[in-house]
């Protein structure tokens, strides 16, 4: 069964579908993957820190497309309590 992650943002509270971050029980022990792959979103996180050029990225990760990274790191954002009181 995979599940759609939604990310609330702004005071006007507009939602942002993350469709690329899916929930699968069966996979990945349930950890938040990128597209059905068996990349968590902690991962692709990962990458971008360690790949700061893209172009880089791609070459390593060639399945990884740009909107896979953005929708990670949104997702991680959204994941963090906040920091205003």
């Amino acid at each position: 069964m995979r599940e759609r992650l939604c990310y609330m943002r702004g005071k006007r509270g507009a939602k942002m579908i993350l469709d690329r971050i899916t929930i699968d029980p069966d996979r990945m022990n349930g950890q938040p993957c990128v597209r059905d792959m068996r990349l968590t979103f902690r991962r692709v996180v990962e990458l971008a820190a360690l790949y700061p050029n893209r172009e880089e990225l791609h070459q390593e990760f060639p399945e990884l497309e740009n909107e896979d990274v953005r929708q990670a790191l949104l997702y991680a954002a959204a994941d963090q309590p906040s920091l205003n009181p």
